[in-house]
């Protein structure tokens, strides 16, 4: 047992020391008046080779502020974006937002605040949230023209184990589904039924993941 759990001590102190040598190589991408929270790898740019994802936080010590119920001082720095390319050794960077991202710490109304995922898959870009029995939307960026540029919108929203309704926009395509849950009204233990509606939207120019102030505006 001694012998199982010092392995298990060794395991967990090289994972941190990785992990810390890691956050120090990526600090040096990282702008003055900001940390490194996170980092996340995939390949965006379809070479073959992961890049990485980072998301910096600001230390600006007027943003520690009560909380929505005024019991606490919390940490409300806005969050920010840093896409890093793989080139040899080294990273360049490819797209950059340093504010578009609210504070882990934000009010959440009668809520907590809504719960912030970043993954890499297929060669995108994917950012949601989640607000618990309220329901989820993210954003599908994939690297284009020389930046991340917004190519999809999905979004569900809920009460509690109840759907409401479901919305889907490719913005590639211009094409918009959105989709009704009319039997809402009547309970979890009705069944769902939904009703779909196609439209199509205009939106000539992609929005860049660079040019976007604020995530919580933005809604489609």
């Amino acid at each position: 047992m001694k012998k199982i759990l010092s392995a298990l001590l060794l395991l967990c102190t090289l994972s941190i020391s990785a992990q810390d040598t890691v956050d120090k190589y990526f600090k040096k991408y990282v702008p003055k008046g900001y940390v490194l929270q996170e980092t996340i790898r995939g390949d965006l740019n379809k070479d073959g080779v992961d890049d990485c994802v980072l998301i910096i936080k600001g230390t600006d010590k007027h943003m520690f502020l009560p909380n929505q119920w005024e019991t606490e001082i919390v940490d409300k720095n806005r969050r920010g974006i840093i896409v890093l390319f793989k080139k040899g050794n080294e990273y360049e960077v490819a797209s950059k937002n340093y504010s578009c991202l609210s504070s882990e710490n934000e009010d959440g109304g009668v809520y907590y605040a809504p719960e912030l995922d970043l993954f890499v898959k297929d060669n995108k870009l994917y950012i949601s949230y989640t607000h618990g029995r309220y329901g989820t939307w993210g954003y599908t960026f994939r690297y284009q023209r020389g930046d991340l540029e917004l190519i999809g919108y999905d979004s569900y929203s809920s009460r509690g184990p109840i759907s409401l309704s479901i919305t889907s926009i490719n913005f590639s395509t211009q094409k918009r589904l959105d989709r009704v849950n009319v039997n809402a009204e009547l309970g979890d233990e009705v069944e769902e039924k939904f009703v779909d509606t196609w439209s199509n939207i205009n939106m000539p120019k992609l929005i860049r993941l660079s040019e976007i102030k604020d995530f919580d505006g933005l809604y489609f």
